[in-house]
């Protein structure tokens, strides 16, 4: 299917969300490196997109753009960022010619060539944008590799129906159960848009089980979620065209720019009278592995380069297409094993050298569950706790490097002791005096 590229708008988006409406067109503008012109331009096409999502809704109802931004648990209880990965990505013909194709399947099992008269004879379609049987016959294909359509066993031609037993099996309260599981693992687990749309489809078929909408939307709200990493609903844009290329095993180019970049965007120089210089870097590489930082919600590629491996943050590459023929099995492979050989001792993606991180932790006082030890063995990775006491235990592991495993250290504050080594332990004296410092004064 003709899919859009949404690299602008992701940019866009993610910017506006971060500043929270505290730059002026102008400001914004710079930032990205586009011109006024071209982020008014964008605001109009998001608004289309909002309006075009909630157009089904009484008046009163619908959402404007703006609300979708503001920061209230209550008023944003779907991920905001989320409709980039919605019918836009098709064309309006495309959209227009699968809902059709779709309600006529729902009422009976039909072929490529019944599915093409249904088109054609449709009274709202434009007789200059008739579909061909090739045409159907793909969006058939399409349909049925998503999971949608399902063909009828039988002799020639095939028919197909709507795939839709999972729904049409369960009872309302099964239903409302599957929903519910749906809504918290679409909210908790990696990667997340996929659920989010599954949510959407079961939201409504509980909303067609209700009567009343009032009892359907309150029986479907027992959670209320807020969620704060935009940039991993946003980077899933380019997690698949990525895991595609690993798959396929080529390589990709991008535009990249750095977190430290003074720009997050620049405009594709397609009018020579307004040419300019690009402000990102072009890069070549062959990704190897995406992995994903839980702590800050951050998506990265590791792929291998002639300078060796190389680290880029997926909120910084735009314009991502694959490049070249496939490199053979065994390349990639040997690649491949370099990397997690690098990354084996890495608490995300550092390729430093290994170095044995030593921490003193200190029990609750209270007599109720020992939280602290809990969250050292949930999250601790690969450590191990080697000695014990009635107030405190102690804790090691092997990491390339200090630089990723001090945020998590640094989380537990007076329950967390760095015994070695001594330059995590005497950075973090640095750091904590630095904090003691700003309450001087009070």
């Amino acid at each position: 299917m003709a899919k859009e590229s949404f690299d602008k708008e992701i940019q866009f988006l993610r910017m506006l969300v971060l500043t929270s409406g505290a730059y002026s067109r102008q400001q914004f503008a710079d930032r990205l490196g586009i011109s006024v012109h071209t982020f008014d331009k964008t605001l109009r096409k998001l608004k289309e997109i909002v309006n075009s999502m909630y157009q089904q809704l009484p008046e009163e109802q619908g959402k404007e753009f703006a609300e979708m931004i503001r920061f209230n648990y209550y008023d944003s209880t779907d991920p905001m960022l989320l409709f980039l990965f919605r019918a836009k990505s098709l064309k309006e013909s495309e959209s227009h010619r699968f809902s059709l194709v779709l309600a006529a399947l729902h009422e009976k099992p039909l072929t490529a060539m019944e599915l093409l008269d249904v088109c054609c004879n449709d009274p709202a379609s434009n007789s200059t944008l008739f579909p061909d049987e090739k045409t159907i016959r793909s969006d058939l294909k399409y349909l049925e590799e998503v999971g949608v359509i399902k063909r009828v066993p039988g002799p020639r031609p095939s028919r197909y129906r709507i795939q839709n037993e999972l729904v049409q099996a369960l009872s309302e309260d099964e239903l409302l159960d599957l929903y519910d599981f749906v809504d918290v693992m679409a909210n908790t687990q990696v990667p997340s848009v996929q659920g989010y749309l599954l949510r959407d489809g079961l939201k409504k078929n509980v909303a067609r089980s209700y009567a009343d909408p009032e009892a359907s939307k309150q029986a479907m709200e027992p959670f209320l979620y807020k969620y704060h990493y935009h940039s991993r609903i946003l980077d899933e844009a380019h997690l698949f065209t990525l895991l595609a290329a690993i798959r396929n095993r080529r390589k990709v180019s991008f535009i990249y720019f750095s977190p430290k970049s003074d720009k997050s965007y620049a405009s594709k120089n397609t009018n020579p009278l307004f040419e300019r210089e690009t402000e990102g870097s072009t890069h070549t590489t062959l990704p190897v592995k995406v992995i994903y930082d839980h702590q800050y919600g951050r998506w990265y590629l590791l792929s291998h380069s002639r300078e060796g491996i190389r680290k880029y943050r997926l909120e910084g590459m735009t314009q991502i297409g694959e490049e070249g023929e496939p490199i053979s099995e065994a390349f990639y492979q040997e690649r491949l094993r370099t990397l997690e050989a690098q990354i084996q001792y890495s608490w995300l993606i550092d390729t430093g050298q290994p170095v044995t991180v030593r921490v003193r932790f200190f029990n609750p006082g209270d007599t109720g569950p020992n939280f602290i030890r809990e969250r050292v063995l949930l999250q601790g990775q690969w450590g191990q706790i080697v000695e014990e006491e009635e107030e405190s235990f102690i804790y090691e592991i092997l990491v390339n490097g200090i630089t990723e495993i001090r945020p998590w250290l640094r989380s537990f504050g007076s329950s967390c002791e760095i015994l070695a080594p001594n330059q995590l332990r005497r950075e973090m004296i640095a750091e904590w005096k630095e904090i003691a410092a700003y309450y001087a004064s009070i």
